[in-house]
């Protein structure tokens, strides 16, 4: 399953990373990743004017997109876009962190605050 990592570099900036996390297969309920510790749940709704300025992760966390579109941009200028079904882990507590902005309408996502590694 594809999670896309948004790092910390070297220089304190920051990048996108692809993840891939490994599914085994559960039987009838699926394919499954193995248990990974989370600390809650935080619900999110952003109206469609949201736009943060560059910031960093409050925490190290999980943010599952439900519906909207957002668009993430890091410290190399590169920009993606996420929506409903996305899964990001982002990371970058420390730094010049990311921006980011909603297109064209709210957004929904689910926030799961991880540990730190």
């Amino acid at each position: 399953m594809l999670v896309t990592r948004i790092a910390l570099t070297d220089a304190g900036g920051t990048c996108f990373e692809d993840l891939d996390i490994e599914l085994h297969e559960g039987g009838e309920i699926g394919r499954l990743s193995k248990p990974l510790p989370a600390t809650s749940v935080i619900f999110r709704e952003n109206d469609a004017s949201y736009d943060y300025d560059w910031h960093n992760a409050p925490q190290r966390q999980f943010i599952v997109m439900l519906d909207g579109e957002l668009e993430v941009e890091v410290t190399s200028g590169e920009k993606r876009r996420f929506r409903g079904g996305d899964i990001l882990l982002v990371e970058d507590t420390t730094g010049t962190g990311h921006r980011s902005r909603n297109i064209g309408g709210p957004r929904r996502s689910l926030f799961i605050p991880v540990p730190e590694e």
